[in-house]
């Protein structure tokens, strides 16, 4: 895996559009979309097409200078001007990842200080940093597997909730980066997958990214955590995470504030995988965190042949929860362990 280069997202090779695989598809169908509009730029980021914060966050990065090789402008303020819309646009997509933001912002601020160069070369300048932010991801994924790594022994049992692998990022993942570079390595694990409602990221992503990896990995219900935490089969939990708040509560899959609740109660270690760039500086609490609430007919329809429930009875169907930092017991980014519990 180190070796290879990522699949996920990546420019198509005359370099005018971004190509990612449509998550939405997966593990039935493997199918790479290339999107250059602004349009379809967005609806795939809003319709999950591309998720997970770190993937979102390098996307929008190649989006916007996808769209920007695109704008019809003559001169700088213009150009500015049009690119900051379509910046708006894109991070209007979704609005709990940090990541979205804080790489349009990186890439507009570049904009911004480039005033005085002629458009054609502040365009090379974004693909050059979007590159740049696909590079450096690569490298935090390594650095957050490495760290997670020594905390893991063989012969370890480890659960994970949601997606939090290379499809989410472009490299090794966060939450399943540990677990991907153990078995690079020959240290046996068992990975258990909690299939994640109502989108089921782990049931369709996580167990595929696993399996490929020849990773020994089973997949469990999310309301069955309980019981293979109580029969001993859980050693540590490693999640990924899309913003972090200053006080250490995270946000992340809806579910994994339970799961955290749990492992708390059995003693299980509680860790969660994210680079530094999802601590969010203006977030104190997790109560400062936008919860995305998503369209309440996926609980009840969505990867059903027909309606599991009454077309009357309403649904609430929150995206995302937050973790507690009382319930953590480390969060692992680039730079090292930060034990919290």
């Amino acid at each position: 895996m180190a070796n290879n280069k990522p699949e996920n997202i990546r420019l198509s090779d005359d370099g005018t559009a971004v190509v990612i695989i449509d998550q939405t598809l997966l593990p039935k169908e493997t199918k790479f979309l290339e999107l250059s509009n602004p349009a379809e730029l967005h609806e795939a980021i809003k319709m999950l097409r591309v998720r997970g914060a770190p993937a979102i966050g390098i996307f929008a990065a190649y989006a916007l200078y996808v769209i920007a090789l695109n704008l019809d402008a003559n001169d700088y303020n213009t150009f500015l001007t049009e690119l900051r819309k379509q910046s708006d646009y894109l991070d209007s997509a979704r609005p709990t990842a940090v990541n979205l933001s804080k790489q349009l912002q990186r890439m507009m601020k570049l904009v911004e200080d480039s005033s005085q160069l002629p458009l054609s070369h502040i365009r090379d300048a974004m693909g050059a940093e979007a590159s740049k932010i696909q590079q450096e991801d690569i490298d935090m994924c390594l650095s957050i597997s490495e760290y997670g790594l020594s905390l893991i022994e063989n012969g370890n049992g480890v659960l994970t909730h949601c997606n939090a692998g290379p499809l989410a990022t472009s490299m090794y993942g966060t939450g399943l980066g540990p677990i991907l570079l153990a078995n690079e390595r020959g240290i046996n694990l068992h990975a258990y997958v909690c299939e994640t409602r109502p989108l089921l990221q782990g049931a369709r992503l996580t167990s595929y990214e696993l399996s490929r990896a020849g990773v020994a990995c089973t997949l469990i219900c999310d309301n069955m955590t309980s019981i293979v935490m109580k029969e001993g089969k859980i050693d540590a939990v490693f999640v990924g995470c899309d913003r972090v708040a200053l006080n250490g509560d995270t946000a992340n899959k809806i579910g994994t504030s339970g799961v955290a609740i749990l492992a708390k109660y059995y003693g299980i270690p509680f860790y969660v995988c994210c680079p530094s760039s999802t601590i969010d500086p203006n977030c104190e609490t997790g109560a400062d965190i936008t919860i995305e609430l998503r369209d309440p007919n996926e609980i009840k329809e969505l990867y059903f042949k027909d309606p599991i429930a009454p077309d009357e009875v309403p649904c609430y169907n929150p995206s995302f929860d937050v973790t507690d930092h009382s319930l953590i017991t480390a969060i692992i980014t680039e730079t090292g362990i930060n034990w919290l519990n």
